[in-house]
């Protein structure tokens, strides 16, 4: 997660903190459906308002670490070395990723989503807009429109991998055999680079 660096700042991302922390536990104490916002903000000690100021909705209490998970595959792209390939630092943070969601602390928080359509239907649109911005970062390196097939096809399969190694018996094994295919179709699809920019590293 960005340390924030000034005190407002400080103090603004506490009290979001706060707030996810107080949500998640009555979520997982009394059940996702039965716990309304303003219980979270009483028990919070906050107002409505400021839950939403925050957080856009209820499900995005559960997925606070949403905009940190985004940044972070985007970082994996724009960050790398000069000539390190793409598909090997991707894998590495999605290895990163998957041992933060796959520990015990984690278990009860996927029980609940996996029992929730709402939150279901919340994290199927995060993925998508993740691999969307994911997508945007690898066609940038490459002097390519963020659209180009290839880039969102590759990072779509990123997102998956991601949540294919969450729900498998062993996640870090799995994570390793999905990027071997990965890596084998950015191989063979892969588009021709541009002639600027990050366009040298693939």
């Amino acid at each position: 997660m960005t340390v924030p660096t000034g005190r407002r700042e400080r103090k603004k991302a506490a009290t979001r903190q706060k707030i996810a922390d107080t949500a998640l536990r009555l979520f997982l104490e009394r059940g996702y459906e039965t716990v309304g916002i303003r219980e979270v903000a009483a028990e919070a000690d906050v107002a409505v308002t400021t839950v939403f100021s925050h957080f856009a909705s209820k499900e995005a209490l559960v997925f606070e670490q949403d905009e940190d998970f985004e940044q972070r595959l985007v970082r994996a792209v724009t960050d790398r070395a000069p000539h390190e390939p793409l598909i090997p630092a991707l894998r590495q943070e999605i290895h990163a990723l998957v041992r933060h969601c796959t520990g015990d602390d984690a278990a009860p928080v996927w029980r609940m989503i996996v029992a929730s359509p709402a939150l279901l239907e919340y994290e199927e649109s995060m993925r998508l807009r993740h691999a969307e911005s994911l997508a945007a970062a690898i066609a940038a390196g490459l002097d390519l429109p963020p659209t180009t097939t290839s880039c969102r096809t590759v990072a779509r399969f990123v997102i998956d991998a991601y949540a294919l190694a969450r729900e498998s018996a062993e996640p870090q094994a799995a994570v390793d055999e999905i990027f071997r295919m990965i890596e084998a179709a950015w191989a063979a699809g892969r588009p021709a680079q541009g002639t600027t920019g990050h366009g040298a590293r693939g």
